[in-house]
């Protein structure tokens, strides 16, 4: 099964081989760790109660997993769950930090689909195959296909998807309304720009689109937007194309949409703020993750709940657009406690957790996009009527291998599947940073990224 790491080359060993390249994830050394055959051995010993330290985001499904908890440790009261909640980018730079130097730290990992075929393919996960299949009641083909394929390397499953998304347009309909739009089920980025141009005021901002530093943060809308204009971080020769006309067209548009009728201070806002803006009824138009419609249509999260309207991703020169990614759950290799963190993981991404969710705190708010079941759930399909469809629908339709107008040498849309892009997209995002804050043009931005990535483009073509 081709995967998202399939154009690195393999030594005899089975590592993967790179150019000295940029970056922590350099540091990263096969031979540091070791890898496991599954899921089994390092339970408490003794009979002592075994404590699981969780390494996790702080997005609302894990919130929503965290004060949980109680339930797990209620069933399984012979283990503890310590979660250690961080924001995207502190978490990526903690368990990156942790695993190149067999820390220790965490016994479980919230990592997303763009480390798993690296990690997976270096031996840095367990395998969790054997385990996933065995259980009865885990049922791994339930889980959609695209967010299966993003987490398994050379047939092994690495991780388990606990939430998946791609991304599209919403917006607050109250105000669209008022101001005598009609948003269209398909929008272009330049309706969309010229609708929230139009309703930008004082109460609230046309769109709320991600300026934060951070490859996972601003980088991520940014880089689905150049696509659809035609650019990209390489081509097929692995020739960087940031300073390129596509993606320097995109980039503008970006920065003056954000300028014209976005947020204040767009360095400030990652994924949280502009959902907490949203949510407030200060933003028109949030162009983001599909899993934000859970929080965004709850009434004990949302302001504007019930009055939220969704589309597809805007486009310029393709079909669609849209990213995909999951957070997933993954135990390194190294840990001595997986026979616990497997009984957790499995726990917490399976059937029945949806259902507890549901149960628990109302439908509209079950971690989205992983399990086919899920969008067959009577009770999620009334209350996520709204979206629940079209996030199904979006996700399918993601091409992951070609996802804009061009092809790529790599597997993944808002990420380039190189060790190397951790550190990469982290430099262009302050590049960009420093364009939204009015210290630099966006061709002076861009002259510099391209420098940045033509240093890190892999070698081994």
């Amino acid at each position: 099964m081709k995967t998202e790491g399939q154009h690195m080359q393999r030594n005899s060993t089975g590592s993967v081989t790179r150019s000295a390249g940029i970056g922590i994830a350099i540091v990263l050394s096969a031979t540091a760790l070791t890898s496991c055959a599954g899921a089994g051995g390092g339970g408490s010993a003794g009979g002592d109660r075994t404590t699981l330290t969780i390494a996790t985001v702080n997005t609302p499904q894990m919130s929503d997993m965290q004060e949980l908890a109680p339930k797990f440790e209620e069933a399984h009261p012979d283990i503890k769950l310590n979660f250690i909640q961080m924001s995207e980018s502190d978490l990526r730079d903690a368990v990156t930090a942790d695993i190149a130097t067999q820390g220790g730290k965490y016994d479980v990992l919230t990592i997303g689909s763009y480390e798993v075929p690296i990690w997976g393919a270096n031996g840095w996960l367990t395998d969790l195959s054997g385990p996933a299949s065995e259980s009865a009641g885990y049922d791994v083909d339930d889980i959609m296909a695209p967010i299966r394929e993003s987490v398994t390397v050379d047939d092994k499953m690495y991780a388990a998807p606990f939430y998946g998304e791609s991304s599209f347009l919403m917006y607050n309909k109250e105000i669209l309304d008022a101001a005598g739009f009609t948003v269209p089920e398909h929008p272009t980025w330049d309706e969309v720009a010229e609708m929230a141009r139009a309703v930008d005021d004082d109460d609230h901002v046309g769109i709320c689109l991600r300026g934060k530093p951070g490859w996972g943060e601003g980088i991520v809308p940014l880089t689905t937007m150049a696509q659809t204009f035609g650019g990209g971080w390489y081509d097929m020769d692995w020739k960087a194309g940031l300073n390129a006309a596509p993606f320097v067209e995109a980039t503008q548009f970006y920065t003056d949409l954000i300028k014209d009728a976005g947020e204040d201070d767009p360095v400030s806002f990652g994924f949280t703020e502009c959902l907490n803006l949203f949510t407030q009824g200060k933003a028109a138009f949030w162009y983001d993750a599909t899993s934000a419609a859970g929080p965004v249509e709850s009434p004990e999260q949302s302001q504007i709940a019930g009055k939220v309207g969704f589309a597809h991703a805007p486009v310029r020169d393709t079909a669609e657009s849209g990213w995909l990614w999951s957070w997933n759950l993954a135990i390194p290799a190294s840990s001595k406690k997986q026979d616990a963190a497997w009984t957790f993981m499995e726990w917490a991404t399976g059937k029945e957790y949806i259902t507890l969710v549901g149960e628990e705190f109302g439908w509209s708010r079950v971690p989205p996009g992983t399990r086919e079941s899920t969008y067959e759930i009577p009770e999620y399909r009334e209350e996520a009527s709204s979206f629940a469809d079209l996030t199904h629908d979006i996700i399918l339709a993601v091409n992951p291998k070609q996802p804009g107008v061009n092809p790529q040498p790599w597997v993944g849309v808002q990420y380039v599947t190189i060790p190397e892009f951790q550190d990469l997209g982290n430099q262009v995002s302050q590049q960009l940073a420093e364009v939204y804050a009015g210290r630099k043009t966006v061709e002076e931005a861009l002259d510099a990224a391209q420098q940045l990535a033509e240093k890190a483009a892999p070698t081994d073509k």
